[in-house]
Formats: C-alpha cells, structure tokens, sequence
C-alpha cells in the first residue's frame, strides 16, 4: 500500500483574500520535494475574483464589493462569510493525480460530505464544482498549478449571503444558480461543515491516515481575522 505523509489542516478563520493569496504563493513557491502538504479552511470577506481566463463583462454590477484578478484558472466568482474555502497546497506527483483528477476527487470529497446531511449532489464534466439534481451550484473550483503543485481550490457555499452572485454571471454562466447547505436542510454552521469535509477530502485524495489539525502556519505571519 501507498503511504503518504499526512497533510498539515489548517483552520485559518476568516481572511483577508490578498493575504491568503500571498501566503499561498510564498508557500508554494519555496516548498521543495520533501515538503509536506497543507490544506488551508477559510473563510473571506467580501470580494469577486477573476481568473486568468476571465472576463470583465461578467462582472454586471460589482457595487461595493472589489474585485480582485488572480491567477487561479476559470472565471468570476464570489467569496463572503458563511462560505468555506479550501485551498489544498497538495504535490501532484507525490499524490499520483493530474490535475483532472485533483478536481474529481475534491468534487468526490464535497459530494460525500453533502450526502452526510442528506443532500443529494453531482458532479459535471464539463462545468467543474458541485451542482444540485436540477441544476443549482453548491461548490466552485479553481486552480493553479506550479511546479507540479496545486494551490487555490474549492469554494463551498454553507450558510451566506447569495444576492452578490446576482452581480455577476457565475463562472461564466449567464443565469446559473447559485444555493447552500442551510438553504437545503443542512447546518448553517461553517465549522461543523469543514470537520465533516477534511476526513472525507483526505481520502479521496488519497493519504491513508488522519490528519494533524493545527492552527495559522509557523513560517509566515500570522492571517488576521477579518470577519468579525
């Protein structure tokens, strides 16, 4: 059997999106091949961000809230309290995935976790995320590769507020749907949420153990909580 080194979580409470940003880059950017793993569970402040294939034209009526180009793949979508964003800091090769299935086993993880509290999801091909039988998003994904490693990731709606994804056409989307956990009879709490996901993401990508659960990472400045 394939043993891997368990990935460090880290439960890193609501943060500003730069800061998370930065701090994704710098980590992958000086992790070597014997680097461990780290899955990163947040929350952001408002905000749109764009990715490198995004166009402004979907970005309808930003108000308020900026909007942030990022180099993460796909197009605009909407970070805000109540949603739980993922971020796996995860080596491919060291995993045994490509990028594809790195999406499909992180979609996997979400699905599970969803059937925990009795609601029915699936996955698209075509349309990478989450999605209710009749068509409504649940999570988003969105990701960079460097050097054979992942950061950016999963953006799962909980229990938010989802008029800001009026604002925009989701992922490109002109009129796609967007709903949460709370609003399908599921807990509106974001923390009871993430522990119920970290055990089934472990797996489906594949480590064999569980995982240390820690809190803001010792090498980088501490992430300050911004939603309160």
């Amino acid at each position: 059997m394939r043993v891997l080194e368990l990935p460090q979580l880290r439960d890193l409470g609501c943060v500003d999106y730069h800061s998370s940003w930065r701090a994704m880059q710098e980590f992958t950017a000086r992790r070597g091949p014997d680097s461990r793993d780290e899955i990163w569970f947040l929350e952001h402040p408002p905000v749109f961000t764009l990715g490198v294939t995004g166009k402004m034209e979907h970005v309808l009526a930003p108000g308020d809230i900026p909007v942030i180009h990022i180099d993460r793949g796909g197009q605009v979508t909407y970070h805000g309290p109540g949603q739980l964003v993922v971020y796996p800091l995860v080596d491919l090769k060291r995993l045994g995935l490509g990028v594809r299935a790195l999406v499909e086993a992180i979609e996997r993880s979400v699905i599970e976790t969803l059937a925990e509290f009795g609601i029915p999801a699936l996955a698209r091909r075509e349309a990478p995320g989450v999605y209710t039988p009749d068509g409504r998003k649940l999570a988003s994904l969105g990701l960079r590769v460097r050097h054979g490693c992942t950061y950016h990731g999963l953006a799962f709606n909980v229990a938010m507020d989802l008029e800001p994804f009026t604002r925009i056409n989701p992922c490109g989307y002109r009129n796609l749907q967007m709903t949460q956990v709370r609003d399908l009879g599921g807990p509106a709490d974001v923390a009871r949420v993430a522990e119920v996901l970290k055990p089934r993401l472990v797996k489906c990508l594949g480590y064999n153990m569980r995982p240390m659960v820690i809190g803001q990472p010792r090498c980088r400045p501490a992430l300050r909580n911004e939603c309160d």
